[in-house]
């Protein structure tokens, strides 16, 4: 086995929602760094039993990175696993960058998304024919920089179903910057741990969803999806007998799908 580092989307919260690729890049690793405040730990019962655990909680980048240098010098595989998928708000993209300037191989395997798993649990497509074709997934100003022109304020306006991160501990600035483009009567959901035993789901509207909230006291952990797919469903022409008829293909010919 090549020494190398393996980042994995562990998936939103429940251990069989890791893809099997995935949980066999688990079994396999001999050190796996995850973050305790934020994965399942029940994920970790797939690891070897003389895996090296290692929490990232209240470690800094050059730790972590410390880490993959030295054990990948030792000839360990190491297995980084987040949250959710590595494609958006992960920090992936620094740390495959120190990975290629060091000259470490890396892999990375996607994982199921906690907004994909808020969408299972309110049993909603977020795309809706005649309602909303686009998903627009954003957070709200904090510590990570963020462009103006990528407000939630800005971004409302559109429309289009939202999916917000990292916002629920500010639900009222979020609300606020919602009602630029959103008329008050907008449905709102906020899921709390996803696919988790603890999963909470809170549902409104803009004028009292940021008053639910506060009651149930979530402060984490949590995707807040606004738009009238939440209550408005097309119907889609994918399946109707004038699209299958328009869509029969012949064995041979060169334009089915």
């Amino acid at each position: 086995m090549k020494a190398k580092v393996v980042f994995v989307g562990a998936g939103p919260g429940d251990p069989e929602l890791v893809t099997v690729r995935g949980k066999r890049e688990i079994e396999n690793a001999d050190v796996i760094i995850y973050a305790g405040s934020l994965i399942h730990k029940d994920i970790l019962k797939y690891a070897k039993d003389d895996a090296v655990l290692i929490d990232s909680h209240g470690k800094s980048r050059d730790e972590i990175f410390a880490i993959y240098e030295n054990f990948v010098k030792e000839g360990k595989k190491v297995l980084r696993l987040h949250s959710g998928d590595l494609s958006f708000y992960s920090a992936i993209q620094e740390q495959m960058e120190f990975l290629m300037l060091r000259n470490i191989g890396f892999e990375v395997v996607p994982g199921v998304t906690s907004f994909s798993a808020a969408s299972a649990s309110l049993k909603r497509e977020f795309t809706s024919p005649g309602v909303s074709q686009t998903l627009i997934i954003t957070k709200p100003f904090g510590k990570t920089g963020k462009p103006e022109k990528e407000s939630i304020k800005e971004l409302s306006k559109h429309g289009a179903t939202m999916v917000i991160f990292l916002g629920v501990h500010l639900i009222d600035d979020v609300v606020s910057e919602l009602r630029a483009g959103y008329p008050p009567e907008t449905p709102v959901a906020v899921v709390h741990k996803a696919s988790w035993k603890e999963e909470r789901i809170i549902r409104g509207t803009l004028d009292d969803i940021a008053g639910k909230v506060k009651k149930e006291d979530i402060k984490s952990q949590s995707v807040i999806v606004v738009g009238d797919v939440l209550e408005k469903s097309g119907v889609s022409k994918l399946y109707s007998e004038t699209f299958l008829q328009a869509k029969t293909f012949t064995k041979n010919d060169n334009n089915k799908p």
